[in-house]
């Protein structure tokens, strides 16, 4: 099941998470295996991204046998894009670290056929062995990915309406709402579920809300992110202002 920490501030949380992540890409490594993570965008991982950069420049820490699935991606922006996940990966973490890119994973944004996009996303994670750890935010809908309310347990990675709360949420990277995609592409629940470890931040007063929704609530499709609840090994960090309802 899973398990809360609160941490003095995010830059705290930040480490531990990263820590986290530097002993699972070491211990895989010795066993001659890649490391295979999921990835999150927007600011909550920034810190997070931030450290895993100075542990790669300062302790050395290799990223050349990671493998790398990010969450989601806004449909119709290519990946060079400047709101594009593909490029917020490029710009916040990649480009520092010596992870091939051929390893690194992002859906298309821009596809001729989306199923067959998510369908070969799903397959590819397959391939790659599953994710031994995926890192997550928590939008204000309680959207894990973007996974907007509702979303079943068994929902696997597909095409999404984007509710207008994330939309105008999101609206301050893009200038003006008007500029927001009105859809995505993510991993499902279920993707999200069958990672064998969930690593969870949420920082901040506006969060504190959801948090509370998300954990003191009955897990259900209209609060995605309270299907977490039931996983073997998932863990939120929080910092005090996120935590400030429980």
């Amino acid at each position: 099941m899973s398990k809360v920490i609160v941490h003095a501030d995010k830059a705290t949380a930040a480490k531990a998470v990263a820590a986290t992540i530097r002993d699972l890409i070491i211990a895989k490594a010795k066993a001659g295996q890649n490391a295979v993570l999921g990835l999150a965008t927007g600011s909550t991982p920034l810190p997070l991204y931030a450290e895993l950069v100075r542990l790669h420049r300062e302790e050395a820490l290799s990223f050349r046998n990671v493998v790398s699935f990010n969450l989601d991606e806004y449909e119709g922006l290519p990946g060079d894009h400047p709101q594009s996940y593909r490029y917020f990966m490029e710009q916040n973490l990649f480009r520092f670290i010596d992870i091939r890119r051929e390893n690194t994973h992002v859906p298309a944004g821009i596809s001729a056929d989306a199923s067959r996009t998510c369908a070969d996303y799903e397959a590819a994670i397959l391939a790659a062995g599953g994710i031994d750890l995926q890192v997550l935010g928590i939008g204000r809908t309680g959207h894990i990915g973007f996974n907007e309310p509702p979303s079943a347990l068994d929902s696997r990675t597909r095409r999404v309406h984007l509710d207008e709360v994330t939309r105008r949420d999101n609206s301050i990277f893009f200038g003006e709402l008007s500029l927001v995609p009105q859809g995505a592409l993510t991993m499902g629940v279920g993707t999200i579920m069958d990672c064998r470890q969930v690593e969870l931040l949420a920082f901040g007063t506006g969060k504190a809300e959801i948090i509370r929704q998300t954990l003191r609530t009955a897990p259900s499709a209209d609060c995605p992110a309270s299907w977490l609840k039931s996983h073997a090994r998932c863990t939120f960090h929080l910092d005090p202002e996120a935590n400030a309802l429980l």
